[in-house]
């Protein structure tokens, strides 16, 4: 795996992975007006709210639920000095489907974040990583 970062001007900046898909970065702050993308520490929550949603969606398929959708909310909690690393980190799934069965979706959960999920059980080592899940009838 290798990722490209090219700089763009102030605080902005292109990362371009192998196969040419690109992401905006930027540093600046909202409030700074001319924010083109996110920061890199939001890429990171937003890392795991897709490694950990393709797990959840993909064991809950196995699992044979009729899930239809999966909803990532990921906070993280950043320390105050510098380096402002995560300290914690939840991530909250809401999963949409058809007579879901509770356990199961628990379980998906749970699978993520033991063992699948290599984004948030990275950040783990050095952040508390916390999951929670609501299951939502689809219309």
């Amino acid at each position: 795996m290798k990722i490209t970062s090219q700089w763009v001007e102030n605080r902005c900046f292109v990362a371009t992975n192998e196969t040419g898909q690109s992401v905006v970065m930027d540093g600046q702050a909202a409030s700074e007006g001319g924010k083109r993308g996110a920061s890199p520490m939001e890429l990171l929550l937003m890392g795991v709210a897709g490694c950990s949603s393709i797990d959840v969606v993909e064991i809950a398929k196995k699992q044979r639920q009729r899930i239809v959708d999966c909803i990532a909310t990921v906070e993280g909690t950043r320390a105050d000095s510098i380096p402002k690393v995560f300290t914690e980190i939840h991530i909250h799934f809401q999963v949409i489907g058809h007579d879901l069965n509770h356990e199961a979706i628990a379980k998906a959960v749970s699978l993520s974040a033991e063992k699948y999920c290599s984004a948030s059980i990275m950040l783990g080592k050095a952040a508390k990583v916390s999951h929670s899940f609501e299951i939502v009838a689809a219309e």
